[in-house]
């Protein structure tokens, strides 16, 4: 089973990222991810370029993810 590090570098290798954090239970995740590649991109395109990020793991080994995507701009107004 992954552990919630384990997604985070599966993400990581995939996706430029400036913040990220995940938790989880090895089956079930939560992350909020700030990337530059989400400027500009809606909801559903953000979370497809996570997706695309962890490829076959989300079928194999990620059962499942809730995220919440920030453009690093965005994020500037969360913290």
């Amino acid at each position: 089973m992954p552990t919630p590090e384990n997604v985070k570098t599966y993400i990581e290798q995939g996706l430029e990222c400036t913040h990220i954090e995940v938790q989880g239970d090895g089956r079930h995740f939560e992350a909020v991810i700030v990337s530059p590649a989400f400027e500009g991109k809606g909801m559903v395109q953000q979370h497809q370029l996570v997706y695309q990020a962890l490829g076959d793991r989300m079928h194999e080994e990620v059962h499942a993810l809730s995220m919440k995507t920030f453009s690093p701009e965005e994020w500037a107004k969360q913290i």
